[in-house]
Formats: structure tokens, C-alpha cells, sequence
């Protein structure tokens, strides 16, 4: 199964570059995310691809599946993040025809390299029984794209126009804040010591928080009745030729909020299971 995720894997990131690099689908600057993250997913893919076939794995002993699982939940991630962010920003920018299909296509083999990654995640924890360090994996990517967004919001202009937006804001700083006392100080390793209800509680708490945001970001920032714009081509900034203007940042919190809710929620099942 392992070598069946890793073959999918490099099929559908090695389809979906191709397809991206030709007929003029790539535009500069906007796509470098995407392209970055197709060829770095299908480089990583190959190289653990090898070293496994080769049994050099067994030189890493345990450190190599806590490895797997975090760069495949890595991949899904960031896959599943240019498979949201291409086709929006890109296909309104393509005519129809070949470029078209070819963004289209790529989008679809991004998604199956996604699911593929994600897949391989729960299948390596299943059967190596690395269940706590996944949760632990789940508060680093959490803490992560918190990151993210944290550095599309500090421009200050995203979002201080309505206070909708402004609880936004606080709800990502909160809960980045009880992320990072959730891993320092309580670590969350399901260690018998450490106090896992209080990680309980903060994820129910955060789910909540960031199903708010998942709300109120998109509504107030994309919904012309409340002053927002639906479409990037309305964007002055974008217009005058910057690579990430105004309406692509708050595209990309959308994105992140959405990606990050949904962590939570599976951080939140997976604790919840071990009380």
C-alpha cells in the first residue's frame, strides 16, 4: 500500500506540473506557489520512493515513520491548498480552450495528490500505531498555518474596515496562543502526566472560534452587499501588476482558515477518542 500512495503520489504531482508548465497555463509570479508545490511534493515523494525500495529505512528505525507521517500531512496540506488557490485565481485569467482544460486537469490531479498524501497519513499511523504523535503533528500544523495567515494579516488594511473582520483577527491570535501553550507546555503526547482534557477543551474552543472566522471572513470580504469584492479583477491593486495584492491575500486567509478548521476538527476527534 505504501508503494501504491507513493506511485499515485508521483503520477498526479508530475501530471499536474506538466500540465501547468505547458501551453502558457503558468503565469508568472501567481503560479510560483502552485509550481513549487507540485515539484517539491513529487521530488520528496521520489526520494523517500528510493530509499525504500532500496531498505534504507531500516538505518532510521521509528524516526523514519514519524517522518512519512509528517511530510505526507504536510503534502495534503499544501497540495490541497493549490488545489483551492490555482483554479480560483488562474481560470478567470485563461480563456477557454486548451489552457483551460489544461488548468482544469491540473486542478484535478492536485486534488488526487491531496487525498493521496492525506490517505497515506492515516494508513502510516494505523499500522505503525504512531496515533500520539499524530496529535502532536495535528498542534504544529495548526500552530503553522496560523502562521500563515498571521503574516497575510498584518496588513492592516484586510481587515480594519468592519469589526466582523476585526474578531477575526482575534480569533486567530487566541488560538495561535493556546496552540503554542498547548505545545510547550503541555506537550498533548497523550502521555498519562500531561492533562489532555484541557487539549480537549482548548481544540472545542478553537473549533469554534475558527467556525466563526470560516463564516464571517469570506461573507464581509467576497460579498458585494457588505462591501466586499467578489472578484479579483475589481482589485486596483491587482490591476497595477503586484504579484500578491489585496484580494489575493484575503483569498489565501480564507483558504487557511478553512484548512485550518478542519485540522482542528480531526485534532479534536482524535483527543477526544484518548480520554
Amino acid at each position: 500500500m505504501g508503494y501504491f500512495f507513493r506511485l499515485l503520489q508521483l503520477l498526479s504531482t508530475c501530471v499536474a506540473l506538466s500540465l501547468v508548465a505547458s501551453e502558457n497555463t503558468w503565469i508568472a509570479d501567481v503560479s510560483n506557489w502552485s509550481m513549487f508545490t507540485w515539484c517539491f511534493c513529487f521530488v520528496v515523494t521520489l526520494l523517500s520512493l528510493i530509499v525504500e525500495l532500496c531498505r534504507l529505512q531500516e538505518n532510521f528505525s521509528r524516526s523514519w515513520n514519524n517522518f512519512l507521517i509528517t511530510y505526507t500531512c504536510f503534502s495534503a496540506l499544501v497540495c490541497l491548498s493549490a488545489s483551492i488557490m490555482y483554479p480560483i485565481i488562474h481560470l478567470q485569467m485563461l480563456s477557454y480552450g486548451t489552457q483551460w482544460n489544461h488548468a482544469i486537469a491540473a486542478t484535478a490531479f492536485s486534488c488526487i495528490a491531496s487525498v493521496a498524501y492525506a490517505m497515506e497519513t492515516v494508513w502510516t499511523c494505523v499500522n505503525t500505531s504512531e496515533s500520539c504523535s499524530f496529535i502532536s503533528l495535528l498542534k504544529k500544523l495548526e500552530i503553522t498555518v496560523a502562521c500563515g495567515i498571521l503574516a497575510f494579516i498584518s496588513n492592516t488594511f484586510l481587515y480594519m474596515h468592519h469589526l466582523a473582520l476585526v474578531w477575526c483577527v482575534a480569533v486567530y491570535s487566541i488560538c495561535f496562543i493556546l496552540g503554542v501553550i498547548s505545545l510547550l507546555q503541555h506537550r498533548c503526547d497523550c502521555d498519562e502526566s500531561l492533562p489532555l482534557p484541557f487539549c480537549v477543551w482548548a481544540d472545542v474552543f478553537a473549533v469554534l472560534l475558527y467556525a466563526t472566522a470560516a463564516v464571517l471572513w469570506p461573507l464581509y470580504q467576497f460579498n458585494e452587499q457588505l462591501g466586499g469584492n467578489p472578484q479579483r479583477s475589481r482589485d486596483a491593486s491587482c490591476n497595477a501588476g503586484y504579484s500578491v495584492c489585496i484580494w489575493d491575500q484575503q483569498l489565501a486567509v480564507a483558504t487557511l482558515t478553512a484548512i485550518n478548521l478542519l485540522i482542528y476538527v480531526v485534532d479534536l476527534v482524535i483527543s477526544a477518542s484518548w480520554i
